[in-house]
């Protein structure tokens, strides 16, 4: 353990943000963190000192990853910077990823939480990972020796990555089909910079060059490589392509130019970050922007709309306000039900819960406005409050609903693979989707999750394959796909 007496001495101190007016102005971090090995070394070893011997840490049960959180907050606090390092990767080939996007669920799982505010497990995890590549110690690992199999993973999302690089160094070639320009999946197009620069990714994906794994950008798996010839190239493959079909909004006016998907929005800002020319982009200036959604993409498109410099941003939420505090109905150590606010709402914007949008109005063919009415549970779900109905203006709707499974793509049809009942591409307790030698990890076989399980079922669904393979077990398994969060 660390400080035995750190939890009741050491009050929780979590990072602390950039000034609103100065990242409003900018693409950078919102949490700055520039020599972590010493400007805040001090504050993140007492805040690991924090970790108590709680007997048995449900920490553990909150990360689909099985994260040793103890033992490195006891190095930490220790200052053995670097086997805190090799903790870390044991269990997470990304923690710079997940130390900066994963709600962590860890801390609500946290067993000092039940009396008091939980450790700082994200603060401390992506502390420890920025040092180490700071320091030199994050280093390629190829394979001693090759086998001769060959595996594809279609899709380089967080998911992708993690099954590409654990089959890579057991020793399989591997070959990563993105239909992108680039490799990253949402991490490269969905994440706003602010919460994750991309220069993080990018010295992954030189770690995972060096190691061996193969990058094939811009190619369209159902396309011009079509799912038979990718069957036929390779000994086993993987589906990693993510839950991306979005859910739509079916009321009149949805045809109006300026109502899109929020990944239709997202991907062109991060591109124009990254500066690019994006011909006929969608941007917020000078706009009333309107967000219906209140999950992390809708915050994501709030931090981007404030950015572009948005007139004003309003997001709606069908559901009713959240209480401040952990609700009875989720005691600890399951997730809480209760009111968030991200980086991007401390910045401006207006919150409104309860309401249904019932039209799109517009002029000339754009929206204009939104007619909205407020709602309340009955017995057949969301029910309209007679007499609230109101209109709000709107130059540009982003529709933030969320995902309902994998695109039901022409590659699917070609391996052949089914569907379960929620549309998402049904698998066996080995990740084995009903074609032999294809398997499905993330997103695709899960539906849309957190990108903490997503790295968790890429490396379960890397043990899978390399188990198929080569007949013995040589890869640690952290979930099975039965598997199903306690905290989130």
């Amino acid at each position: 353990m660390a400080d035995p007496r750190g939890f009741l001495t050491t009050q929780r101190q979590g990072a602390k943000a950039r000034p609103v007016d100065e990242r409003l102005n900018d693409w950078d971090e919102v949490y700055p963190r520039p020599g972590i090995g010493k400007a805040l070394l001090p504050i993140i070893t007492e805040q690991a000192g924090r970790c108590m011997d709680c007997g048995i840490p449900f920490c553990h049960q909150g990360c689909p990853l099985g994260n040793l959180i103890p033992e490195w907050n006891d190095l930490v606090w220790r200052d053995d910077w670097r086997a805190a390092s090799e903790r870390l990767h044991a269990t997470n080939n990304f923690p710079e990823f997940t130390g900066r996007l994963c709600p962590a669920p860890c801390e609500a799982a946290c067993v000092v939480a039940i009396a008091d505010d939980a450790v700082t497990i994200k603060n401390v995890e992506v502390a420890i990972i920025d040092r180490a590549f700071e320091e030199g110690w994050v280093v390629p690992a190829p394979p001693e020796r090759l086998t001769d199999r060959t595996v594809a993973v279609v899709g380089s999302g967080p998911a992708g990555l993690a099954a590409a690089q654990q089959l890579t160094r057991a020793g399989h070639t591997v070959a990563v089909y993105e239909r992108d320009d680039r490799a990253g999946g949402l991490l490269r197009y969905g994440i706003p910079e602010f919460k994750m620069e991309k220069r993080h990714l990018e010295r992954r994906l030189d770690q995972m060059r060096a190691e061996g794994t193969i990058f094939r950008t811009g190619v369209d798996v159902g396309g011009a490589l079509t799912g038979q010839q990718l069957r036929a190239r390779y000994d086993a493959v993987v589906l990693a392509v993510g839950a991306t079909d979005w859910r739509e909004l079916d009321v009149p006016g949805r045809e109006l130019d300026g109502v899109h998907q929020a990944m239709e929005y997202l991907p062109q800002a991060n591109r124009a970050a990254a500066g690019e020319t994006v011909p006929d982009q969608i941007t917020a200036e000078g706009k009333h922007v309107v967000i219906i959604g209140g999950g992390d993409t809708g915050a994501d498109c709030l931090g981007t709309a404030h950015r572009q410099g948005a007139a004003s941003v309003t997001q709606l939420e069908i559901m009713p306000e959240p209480p401040e505090t952990r609700d009875e109905s989720t005691p600890w150590p399951m997730w809480p039900l209760m009111l968030r606010s991200s980086s991007a709402h401390e910045e401006g914007g207006e919150r409104v819960y309860s309401v249904s949008t019932q039209r799109f109005n517009g002029e000339n063919g754009t929206v204009t406005s939104l007619r909205l009415v407020e709602v309340r549970r009955g017995e057949r779900g969301f029910e309209p409050v007679e007499g609230t109905e109101h209109e709000i203006p709107a130059d540009l709707v982003l529709l933030a609903m969320g995902f309902v499974g994998p695109e039901k793509s022409s590659m699917v049809e070609q391996l052949g693979v089914d569907l379960d009942e929620r549309g998402n591409v049904r698998r066996d307790g080995s990740y084995e989707a009903t074609v032999p030698g294809v398997f499905v990890a993330g997103d695709a076989g899960r539906g849309q999750s957190l990108i903490v399980w997503a790295i968790a079922e890429g490396r379960s669904c890397a043990a899978a394959v390399d188990r198929w393979l080569t007949g013995v077990d040589r890869l640690p398994t952290p979930v099975s796909p039965t598997d199903r969060p306690l905290a989130v």
